[in-house]
């Protein structure tokens, strides 16, 4: 039975993607931060569902992670590793906390790192004196979920939208090195998906902006996001998107999923100064003379 891991599998997007590759016959080690969700998720998926226990941005725990999974593939090659995990941290940059910035790019950047570097070994089928060889066998996939953010940034969520640009960047530098090992890193950029990253601690709260002059546009951006978010696509339809980036003999560079695919085109080919003037229209950004 191939293998593959999947960071951020309680909920959402990482939830959808376990259920579908556990439906096409793969064994999944899912990440999860709470020994409640492990239980739960062992329970929802059974035994072809193994669960691991680690925080993205703890470089020891997710070490230890890979070893787990290592000595349960017994030599065999990682079939796939989907970097998923991320959180959302919104607010405008003029009155966001540093902190929280910071905190942003830690989990959705450089925790995507440590993952790839922890788990890269096992995707090899050879490599030139790299640990985790395992001769006879193709090299693994890496599929990396970004999001339509990465290319066309949203007022309000620039933390969230510089996460995910970032990680657009990553993932290319990351395809063209691997080739060395024949490791395909492909990036799967979901639009609005029912899931509940807007709903957590994260969500956009207008009165801890109270007295600044972005009130009023806040609250419109809030109400554009739950309404999106009620529109999106189920999180079992970005499942059956990653699992064709998984297993396609001829997999795209890119793919995007979202359930308005020709507006996120047009916002791709207006002029960024129209679209400019369309985001400050609907959210009251004009500045008034």
């Amino acid at each position: 039975m191939k293998s593959i891991v999947v960071t951020g599998a309680s909920t959402g997007i990482g939830w959808g993607v376990v259920e579908i590759l556990i439906e096409k016959g793969f064994r999944v080690f899912g990440s999860v931060r709470k020994e409640a969700d492990a239980e739960r998720l062992r329970k929802e998926f059974g035994a072809n569902f193994v669960p691991l226990l680690f925080d993205v941005t703890d470089a020891q725990a997710v070490a230890k992670a890979a070893g787990q999974v290592g000595a349960a593939l017994a030599g065999e090659t990682l079939f796939g590793l989907v970097n998923n995990a991320g959180i959302a941290v919104p607010g405008p940059l003029l009155y966001l906390k540093v902190e929280e910035f910071r905190r942003q790019l830690e989990v959705n950047v450089t925790g995507q790192l440590i993952v790839t570097q922890a788990f890269a070994p096992l995707l090899m089928a050879k490599g030139p004196g790299l640990p985790g060889e395992a001769l006879g066998a193709k090299p693994g996939r890496i599929v990396m979920i970004t999001s339509v953010g990465g290319r066309n940034a949203t007022p309000f969520v620039g933390p969230y939208c510089a996460s995910k640009f970032a990680l657009e960047g990553m993932s290319e530098s990351l395809r063209r090195e691997f080739m060395l090992f024949g490791i395909d890193v492909i990036v799967v950029a979901p639009g609005p998906v029912a899931t509940p990253i807007w709903d957590k601690a994260d969500a956009v709260d207008a009165s801890a902006y109270a007295g600044t002059p972005y009130v009023g546009a806040l609250t419109a951006i809030k109400k554009l996001m739950l309404d999106a978010g009620r529109k999106g696509l189920p999180p079992e339809a970005l499942g059956r998107v990653v699992h064709e980036a998984l297993t396609a003999a001829r997999p795209r560079a890119r793919y995007t999923a979202t359930p308005e695919p020709l507006q996120n085109l047009l916002v791709r080919a207006l002029p960024a100064r129209l679209v400019d003037k369309m985001y400050a229209k609907r959210l009251g950004l004009m500045k008034k003379d």
